[in-house]
């Protein structure tokens, strides 16, 4: 609350705690510390014994007039003229108090807004940590919380994810975020009136930064569509988040309380999901058609992935020669014996039916009377080449005689 400005110091002080953002008893306090200081070293200077009990004194402040007087128990101890040397020395003390107390109270309003969505402007690097100008408060981001699609320059200007204060050694320091879930919620918070007025909830979200972004939503109004109220008309209101994010895809599906639901909605795109749970284990086997699979794993294992972290089922995906375990921690692996959908048989593998068996058979009996008849064929055309050898020899020998004859004559 601040004083009535009635002197120019009360008016001074009122401006002071304007300016930090504190309270007046807070700049007041500052003054008094810096006082007990001023007349320690006053006494040093003056050669005199510093009392044992001097950390006992007290020092009073008019607001008003700003007189300071330094008090041993009901005893006044102010030496003359005390106020010009407390001005003098106790200024450094006085700016320094007023220091702590502004960054405290910063760091208190900050504390408030954990969980929260604010602007900020990229001031500098160091190293791979980025330095962020929140206006009153300077954040931090550090490598883990870097979306890895994202690349910063100074003065970009983007939204952040406040995650923590954390304490370092240079003192508390806000930490901002650009790969948390929460920065997808809060986004989603801003652009959609029905989650303000609390008729549409994100439940569940998953988050791969950079990526893709799985999320489930609930509606507790009826008649209020969840998926549409996120997505907006023509998708505005995604494609505004997307935009925020760098084009990360993001995926909308309808929260269900039944697993079994909750799990074949959280595997869109994939479609005709048959899902059979385990309770005790929670782990679900799912069946699709193997031309499902690959959208229902997604590239690299992704879809699957983050349904598992959404639903916190374990999911073991089947299909025609392929089967893929998902837990809820994202991890994915190959079941052991099972071939992918598109591997071709292994050679040795392969048996031939009984219907391809006597086909073989039966291509055997053919094959003996294609052979008999193609050697029934090849000696016949060896008797039709001797037969026109034998009368073209004839034909020769009627000229040879005809052409003699013709000469005798």
């Amino acid at each position: 609350m601040p004083i009535q400005a009635r002197t120019e110091f009360a008016a001074a002080i009122n401006q002071i705690a304007s300016e930090k953002g504190v309270e007046i008893d807070v700049v007041l306090d500052a003054i008094r510390q810096a006082a007990l200081a001023a007349y320690r070293k006053d006494l040093s200077l003056r050669g005199e014994v510093i009392p044992e009990d001097i950390e006992e004194y007290e020092a009073k402040i008019d607001p008003q007039s700003g007189e300071i007087t330094i008090n041993s128990g009901d005893k006044n101890v102010t030496p003359p003229g005390f106020a010009r040397i407390a001005a003098q020395t106790a200024k450094q003390v006085i700016t320094q108090r007023l220091n702590e107390a502004e960054k405290g109270a910063i760091m208190d309003e900050y504390a408030q807004k954990v969980g929260a969505i604010v602007s900020g402007l990229i001031q500098r690097q160091e190293g791979n940590t980025y330095f962020i100008d929140l206006g009153r408060a300077e954040g931090i981001m550090p490598p883990p919380e870097q979306s890895r699609n994202e690349s910063y320059v100074p003065n970009q200007r983007l939204k952040f994810y406040i995650k923590e204060i954390r304490e370092s050694g240079r003192g508390p320091e806000i930490i901002v975020s650009r790969s948390d879930a929460g920065l997808v919620k809060g986004l989603f918070a801003i652009e959609v009136p029905e989650i303000q007025s609390g008729a549409v909830e994100i439940k569940e979200i998953a988050r791969e930064a950079g990526g893709r972004t799985k999320l489930a939503a609930v509606s507790s109004q009826e008649g209020v569509d969840p998926v549409g109220s996120l997505v907006g008309q023509k998708g505005v209101r995604v494609q505004a988040v997307m935009n925020e994010l760098g084009e990360e895809k993001i995926d909308i599906v309808s929260y269900s309380d039944d697993p079994a639901r909750f799990i074949v909605a959280a595997l869109s795109p994939a479609k005709d999901i048959q899902v059979f749970l385990d309770e005790e284990t929670k782990i679900a086997k799912v069946k699709i058609p193997d031309n499902q699979l690959s959208l229902a794993i997604g590239k690299g294992g992704q879809n699957v992935r983050l349904a598992a972290k959404l639903t916190g089922w374990k999911i073991d995906i089947e299909g025609t020669g392929e089967s893929a375990e998902v837990s809820e921690d994202g991890t994915v692996k190959e079941a052991e014996g099972d071939k992918p959908a598109s591997a071709p048989p292994s050679p040795e593998l392969r048996r031939p039916s009984k219907a391809t068996a006597g086909k073989e058979e039966g291509t055997k009996e053919d094959k003996d009377v294609v052979e008999d008849t193609q050697a029934g064929a090849s000696a016949q055309a060896t008797d039709d080449v001797t037969t026109n050898k034998l009368d073209k020899a004839v034909k020769e020998e009627e000229k040879k005689e005809s052409g003699a004859e013709e000469k005798k004559e």
